[in-house]
């Protein structure tokens, strides 16, 4: 099992800027792939980005390419997403994933943390 922790949500105006950290424990399958997925009111849970397990490659919705930058420090199982130019309709709950390929984390992942709040104001 592979518990994962988010940290870094928050309020901030449009055009700010904001870190997520994501801590990944328990048995995990040697540095597993990681991403992120958010959840906006009223609308779908959505793929934001992912991350390979030596960080080699990465994927980005459309939506965020050229803002947001995964990456990540397996010394310290910990995979970052930095969000820069924040529009309103960022706002979402993040949630960290995990799985065994980039690809699945992308389409599918099977693991998930409990999510944490990102508002930003216009």
């Amino acid at each position: 099992q592979v518990q994962l922790v988010e940290s870094g949500g928050g309020l901030v105006q449009a055009g700010g800027s904001l870190r997520l950290s994501c801590a990944a424990s328990g048995r995990t399958f040697s540095s597993p792939s990681m991403g992120w997925f958010r959840q906006a009111p009223g609308k779908e849970r959505e793929f934001v980005a992912a991350i390979s397990w030596n960080g080699g490659i990465t994927y980005y919705a459309d939506s965020v390419k050229g803002r947001f930058t995964i990456s990540r420090d397996n010394a310290k199982n910990t995979v970052y997403l930095q969000m820069n130019s924040l529009k309103p309709e960022d706002t979402a709950v993040y949630y960290c994933n995990a799985d065994r390929t980039v690809v699945a984390v992308k389409k599918n992942p099977t693991y998930w943390g409990q999510g944490t709040q990102v508002t930003v104001s216009s």
